[in-house]
C-alpha cells in the first residue's frame, strides 16, 4: 500500500473484550491500518460506523443484543458503507451465510495467524473478497445440506436466468467454486492457468452482481434444485 495513503480505518466489534484487544494492538502495530472504535454489540456497532465511517468492519456475528447478522444489514444500507469482514469460531455457519449473503466481502476465523487476518483486512478495503477456500466450503455444506435452515435468496429460475449468461469455461469454474474448490484446484480441474481462473472470478462477481464465491455458489445451487 502507498505509504501516502492515510491509513485504513478499522472498526473492531466483538463482545469478548480479549478478542478486541488482541485484535487492536495487531492491527494497530500496522503502518497502513489504524482502529478508529471498538463496539461490544451490534447496537454499539451501528453508532460507531456512523460517527466514524471506518473503511473496515470486523465483525462478530454472534452477540448478546443485536447479532452481527443484523448489524451487517443495516451498516450496509448507510451511502458509501465501510466493507464488513466477518469474524467467526465456526459454530455460527448459518449465520456467517446471511452475512455474507448481505453483503459482507468475506470471513475469517478468529484463530486465524495475524498475517492472515492483516491480509484480509487489506483485502476488503480494496474492494476484493477475502474467503478462505476451506472456509467456504464450510459454510456452502452448513447452508445446502439437509436439514438446513437457511432459507434461498434466489428462486431456480432467476439462478437459471443469471447463469445463462456466462460463457461455458465461467459457468465451468462457478460449478467449481461451488464445489468448493480452492484457485490452484479450479486450474487443475480445468486445465488453465490460476491468472485465469482469477478472470473468470472476477467476471462472474461482475456478470452476476455477487459480491464473494459463496454467493456465486448459492446460485449454482440454486439453479440445480
Amino acid at each position: 500500500m502507498d505509504s501516502e495513503r492515510e491509513p485504513v480505518r478499522v472498526v473492531i466489534v466483538d463482545d469478548d473484550q480479549l478478542v478486541r484487544m488482541v485484535l487492536r494492538l495487531v492491527i494497530d502495530g500496522e503502518p497502513d491500518l489504524t482502529v478508529v472504535a471498538e463496539a461490544a454489540d451490534g447496537d454499539a456497532a451501528i453508532t460507531v460506523v456512523d460517527e466514524q465511517r471506518p473503511d473496515v468492519v470486523l465483525m462478530d456475528v454472534r452477540m448478546p443484543g443485536r447479532d452481527g447478522l443484523s448489524a451487517t444489514r443495516e451498516i450496509l444500507t448507510r451511502p458509501a458503507p465501510p466493507r464488513v469482514l466477518v469474524l467467526t469460531t465456526f459454530d455460527s455457519d448459518d449465520l456467517v451465510l446471511g452475512a455474507l449473503e448481505a453483503g459482507a466481502l468475506g470471513f475469517v476465523l478468529k484463530d486465524t495467524q495475524p498475517s492472515r487476518i492483516l491480509d484480509a483486512v487489506r483485502t476488503v478495503a480494496g474492494g476484493s473478497p477475502a474467503l478462505s477456500p476451506a472456509a467456504t466450503a464450510r459454510v456452502i455444506a452448513a447452508a445446502t445440506g439437509p436439514g438446513s435452515s437457511h432459507a434461498r435468496g434466489s428462486s431456480r429460475e432467476a439462478a437459471r436466468k443469471k447463469l445463462s449468461g456466462l460463457t461455458e469455461r465461467e459457468r465451468e469454474t462457478a460449478r467449481a467454486i461451488a464445489d468448493g474448490l480452492a484457485n490452484p484446484e479450479i486450474a487443475r480441474r480445468l486445465r488453465i492457468s490460476v491468472a485465469t481462473v482469477k478472470a473468470h472470478t472476477g467476471n462472474l462477481f461482475s456478470k452476476l452482481a455477487v459480491e464473494n464465491r459463496v454467493q456465486i455458489a448459492l446460485l449454482v445451487r440454486d439453479a440445480e434444485e
